[in-house]
């Protein structure tokens, strides 16, 4: 077929046969890219590419996710020089590479998420590794994250509003040294509670708060 990759076997010059080899694509790939592209970052609407060492073969079947950001021949220099080019036009990139060819882009990343099937043994230089079992559940990580920022924020908050209520407390000389030395580690161990419970709490009501996620 015309957009299959045909490897042909010929014994003594004479051709046998072949092997018709067709592009398989993760499930759900297309939400995938329908949802990063729905996003927006730094009030910019997202760019999303495709970086592949293959041919062009899939181009016509891919052009309706992707239009012009289709690029094929890549190698693990283009790759790297891509992303540097992005970032020198003050673009922030996401990636998500599954090969020994993307190493080097994933790293030069801001953020670099590998997708594996073997989370033990391919561990390239990244921000986070991904089971490709859960590759549907992207967009849920991705909202996790942006609710994590807020989380971190509001943590900051709560710091700032417990030091400062304890702090008017302290130069009015109405906290004794005990209870001063008291309120100092609980004041991070709250924060530490109050992290843990509300980033288990967030898993749970997106949908990824089950013992398996990673």
């Amino acid at each position: 077929k015309e957009n299959d990759a045909n490897v042909f076997l010929q014994i003594n010059g004479e051709n046998k046969g072949y092997f018709s080899i067709k592009n398989k694509y993760r499930e759900g790939y297309e939400k995938i890219i329908f949802y990063f592209k729905k996003q927006n970052g730094g009030g910019k609407k997202n760019k999303v590419h495709l970086l592949s060492g293959d041919n062009e073969r899939s181009r016509e079947e891919l052009t309706p996710l992707f239009g012009a950001n289709l690029h094929y021949f890549q190698s693990p220099k283009d790759k790297l020089n891509f992303i540097k080019k992005l970032q020198a036009a003050d673009e922030s990139v996401l990636m998500f590479g599954d090969g020994l060819n993307d190493a080097g882009a994933l790293q030069q990343s801001d953020v670099g998420i590998v997708i594996t099937e073997d989370t033990n043994n391919f561990t390239p230089a990244c921000d986070a590794i991904l089971d490709a079992k859960y590759f549907t559940q992207l967009p849920k990580y991705a909202q996790y994250m942006k609710n994590a920022l807020r989380l971190i924020y509001a943590a900051y908050g709560f710091a700032f509003v417990y030091n400062v209520i304890g702090l008017s407390y302290a130069v009015q000389g109405n906290l004794s040294p005990v209870v001063a030395a008291v309120l100092m580690p609980l004041s991070s161990v709250s924060i530490v509670l109050f992290g843990v419970l509300s980033s288990t709490w967030m898993a749970w009501k997106i949908g990824i708060g089950d013992k398996n996620h990673h």
